[in-house]
């Protein structure tokens, strides 16, 4: 489908093809990382280490790693910086969940449900902190202003995405808006970052800049897919249109189909009401029936090609080949 012998690949094959020029540093941080789960404080360390348990397969850090190959080489201040950028991502889930009364998170209860709201927030509180800590190991002040942009830029995208359900503003340019700031900003810190601790050039922190948020608009298109799927990806079915977000599928076809069932919808959504379960169903199935997701995967192929282009010319094949397969990866992920 996006025309690369890559995609013929297992998942299992692409995480391979990814972590072969970093196994060493893969389990090196992942060491670090584990050990900024704890506190002497019994109830924060147990929320912590609740947290930590789920934290994913740390695809933001292993860009960190490879990136910096590619920069140079992976040292303690690149673990402490994937650190950092990943701990003030984990924090704003953490407040999210407590924002949005979300009762699960990659497919568990959310910490909010878990323990209780107090100790989510604080424990968001807390790794903030820790991510603050980290920034000042890196002794980089570029490491510092980009996690400082991180940071605002998380918040900006949330407090956008409010602004616009309230104005029933619906629309791509303001979609992408969104996730620019809310999710292209984590993998722009984690290339950038990655680069700066390594030693390399700002020509080459440039093109891994773009890398990073073209990858991460691909990430995001691709999260908000499963939106309108029945596959076990820790959330339900049209949960983001329960929460008032219209994502890039629906807004495909809600400008383009002349379906008379999208009326009664589109005059809703500019009012900014939220939408009822039997709305929510049929556009859930207009956006997958009338091409919304066809319209949302001709975008990653486009952003895919985009990132590609933006490497740096002459990488070595094994870390050339890694950068193909954790774009590949992201977007053919299931979950």
């Amino acid at each position: 489908m996006y025309g690369t012998k890559h995609l013929f690949i297992t998942f299992m094959d692409m995480l391979a093809v990814i972590k072969k020029p970093i196994e060493q540093e893969v389990v090196a941080f992942g060491n670090y990382f584990k050990s900024q789960f704890t506190s002497d404080v019994k109830l924060l360390d147990s929320a912590l280490r609740y947290v930590g348990e789920s934290t994913g397969k740390l695809m933001r850090p292993m860009l960190v790693m490879l990136v910096a190959k590619c920069a140079g080489e992976v040292n303690e201040k690149s673990y402490a910086a994937a650190a950092a950028m990943e701990m003030l991502h984990t924090a704003s889930l953490l407040h999210d969940d407590v924002i949005d009364e979300s009762d699960q998170r990659r497919g568990r209860p959310s910490v909010n449900v878990r323990f209780n709201n107090n100790v989510a927030v604080l424990s968001g509180d807390f790794l903030f902190s820790q991510a603050l800590n980290n920034a000042a190991v890196t002794d980089d002040c570029r490491v510092v202003k980009e996690l400082s942009v991180l940071g605002k830029a998380l918040s900006r995208g949330e407090i956008m995405q409010i602004e616009l359900q309230q104005s029933g503003s619906y629309s791509e340019e303001n979609y992408l808006k969104v996730i620019e700031c809310k999710t292209a900003s984590l993998f722009v810190c984690s290339a950038l970052c990655a680069v700066y601790t390594a030693g390399g050039s700002e020509a080459i922190a440039e093109k891994f800049r773009k890398f990073g948020e073209y990858v991460g608009i691909c990430f995001q298109i691709k999260d908000d897919i499963f939106d309108y799927s029945s596959n076990d990806i820790g959330k339900p079915t049209g949960s983001d249109m329960r929460e008032g977000k219209i994502t890039l599928p629906a807004l495909h076809v809600l400008r383009e189909s002349c379906n008379p069932l999208l009326v009664p919808i589109r005059e809703k959504l500019g009012r900014s009401e939220y939408l009822d379960e039997k709305e929510i169903e049929s556009l859930i199935r207009i956006s997958v029936e009338e091409g919304g997701i066809d319209y949302a995967n001709s975008r990653i192929a486009h952003y895919r090609d985009l990132a590609l282009e933006a490497l740096p010319d002459g990488l070595p094949q094994e870390l050339h080949d890694a950068l193909v397969a954790y774009i590949d990866y992201v977007i053919c992920r299931n979950k």
